[in-house]
């Protein structure tokens, strides 16, 4: 894979990273539920093992996914290869533990240090602040930027990074919250903070004037970009089955969002089926054009993928081959906004839990 600069921070990628918040397995945070389904932890070090030979250098994890059990799975690889051939980024904010709030200046510290000792290294190439939400009135967020910049002036931390716009999960879920629009505050933030790397969802069921709004700002600040969610959790890659619907654990975030009712999966189904005849019928042509589509958004962008298994990474890394002609991810794109239109039609993507889709 050919490496990719992020932006001015000049940290340089592979273009396919690997995401790690599946492999944090289940977990609750926030009084929500946050995590994934049961994880082999075998599995999961495979996985990353494999994700490294196949050439993939980015790896991205934060403190909240498995409350470090993921940060610790990524730590055993890091202590077997060369730390200079890894970038690795990581998250902090949404866990608060006994801290006031999790931007909470001597938490953010203590979160730092945790982290390094769970990776197994003396310095994060990324260090993210994981939610836009700084307390009342902001209070939290000018000392939040100097603690991080002071990360940055002691070494700890090479690149400083923030996500796009987004609201913060208990706003979203509950409705609530402050209602300035979300990229009016994303805006005002950029500016405060002042980040090299933006965390940004994208894949084919985004919307294609906010994907192409949120690369064209990162591009005219020379920003590099983390795309993440490219299969949409999973649901690009036609694993979901609306006559068998999966049940979600307790601690598996997906009980609580829509898109993965039987409803809503029945539309994605028929969008998927329609996908196939264009593009070749099998999980891997699925996967290619959906990589691709983010891969050629912006040139110092990469993708981040997750994984639960060893056959995951491998189709992941392995399946891209020639790019796809304009033509052809116009095609993907055309078919799969007419998907996310029914599916937003079909009611918010957060909602609370479904009692049938929640296993004891």
């Amino acid at each position: 894979m050919i490496p990719r600069i992020l932006g001015s921070c000049g940290l340089e990628v592979s273009p396919l990273g690997v995401g790690c918040w599946a492999i944090g397995g289940p977990d609750v945070n926030l009084g929500l539920p946050m995590g994934w389904g049961p994880i082999d932890e075998n599995n999961a070090r495979t996985g990353l093992e494999l994700a490294y030979t196949l050439g993939a250098t980015l790896f991205d994890t934060a403190d909240v996914y498995g409350h470090g059990r993921s940060e610790r799975l990524l730590g055993q690889l890091v202590e077997q290869v060369p730390r200079n051939s890894l970038v690795l980024s990581s998250k902090v904010g949404y866990f608060a533990g006994t801290a006031p709030h999790g931007y909470h200046l001597a938490h953010m510290r203590h979160q730092l240090e945790q982290t390094l000792d769970n990776l197994r290294t003396d310095y994060l190439d990324l260090y993210f602040f994981h939610h836009a939400e700084f307390g009342e009135n902001d209070q939290l967020l000018e000392p939040a930027i100097e603690t991080m910049r002071a990360f940055q002036a002691q070494g700890l931390v090479r690149a400083i990074g923030m996500r796009g716009p987004h609201r913060f999960a208990l706003h979203r879920l509950h409705n609530s919250g402050p209602r300035t629009d979300k990229v009016v505050r994303f805006q005002a933030l950029f500016e405060r903070i002042q980040p090299e790397v933006l965390a940004v969802r994208d894949n084919l069921l985004t919307p294609q004037h906010r994907s192409e709004g949120i690369f064209a700002f990162a591009a005219a600040r020379n920003c590099g970009v983390l795309i993440n969610k490219p299969l949409a959790q999973g649901l690009l890659t036609g694993s979901y089955d609306p006559a068998t619907p999966r049940m979600f654990g307790a601690g598996d975030h997906r009980c609580r969002k829509r898109w993965f009712t039987p409803d809503a999966l029945a539309i994605l189904t028929t969008g998927l089926d329609e996908l196939r005849v264009q593009i070749g019928p099998t999980t891997a042509h699925v996967v290619r054009i959906a990589l691709w589509s983010c891969l050629q958004r912006y040139e110092h962008a990469a993708v981040l993928v997750g994984f639960t298994t060893p056959d995951q990474i491998k189709m992941n890394l392995t399946c891209l081959g020639l790019a796809p002609t304009d033509e052809e991810l116009a095609t993907a794109r055309e078919i799969m906004a007419r998907v996310q239109t029914q599916l937003d039609a079909s009611g918010e993507v957060f909602v609370d839990e479904h009692p049938a889709q929640v296993a004891s």
